[in-house]
């Protein structure tokens, strides 16, 4: 779980790495923000989609993860990470509100820094949810086969809907002055 964890970190330590390099020219970038944007839209209606259709499956009946057993964790965590293109956006705002609001430098040395505490931080945080979503999925058994069948069909539906929302107000809705 811990190589997994730290393959994700190395993808986040060059996305994070890129966006506070070229946060400014990347906002300024209309198209581009536009784009993410509207993928990040299909990419959770996606997500939805495959989580509520593929809910039926039981890993005794597929054994799916028997096929991924040979393979690092540290590349699947880097190939995973690598598809979510959602975090470009993420960091590219979280960088830029920072730097707006003058609450970090970004400086040569000070960039190094904030990216060792990002990261040190995701790892840590990331594995403390692991295990405690670990433990509450083992002690409350009925409650995680709601999970992959409804509550993240349903997560996913929802951050969709406020993407879509968000879309339409900053692309579509007429701006009256």
């Amino acid at each position: 779980m811990k190589t997994y964890i730290l393959g994700i970190i190395i993808v986040e330590a060059f996305v994070i790495y890129f966006t506070i390099n070229f946060a400014k020219k990347l906002a300024e970038n209309k198209r581009i923000i536009k784009a993410i944007n509207l993928f990040a839209l299909f990419f959770f209606l996606l997500l939805a989609y495959l989580f509520f259709t593929n809910s039926n499956q039981t890993t005794t009946e597929q054994n799916y993860l028997e096929n991924y057993k040979h393979y690092s964790p540290f590349f699947i965590g880097m190939i995973l990470c690598g598809f979510n293109f959602l975090q470009i956006p993420f960091w590219l705002g979280w960088n830029l509100y920072l730097m707006n609001a003058n609450v970090i430098s970004l400086d040569q040395k000070l960039k190094f820094y904030y990216l060792f505490g990002i990261l040190v931080g995701t790892f840590f945080g990331m594995l403390g949810i692991i295990y405690l979503l670990n433990s509450i999925s083992k002690k409350i058994l009925d409650f995680s086969k709601l999970i992959i069948p409804v509550i993240l069909p349903l997560l996913f539906l929802l951050l969709a809907a406020f993407q879509g929302y968000r879309i339409y107000k900053k692309y579509f809705k007429i701006q009256t002055q």
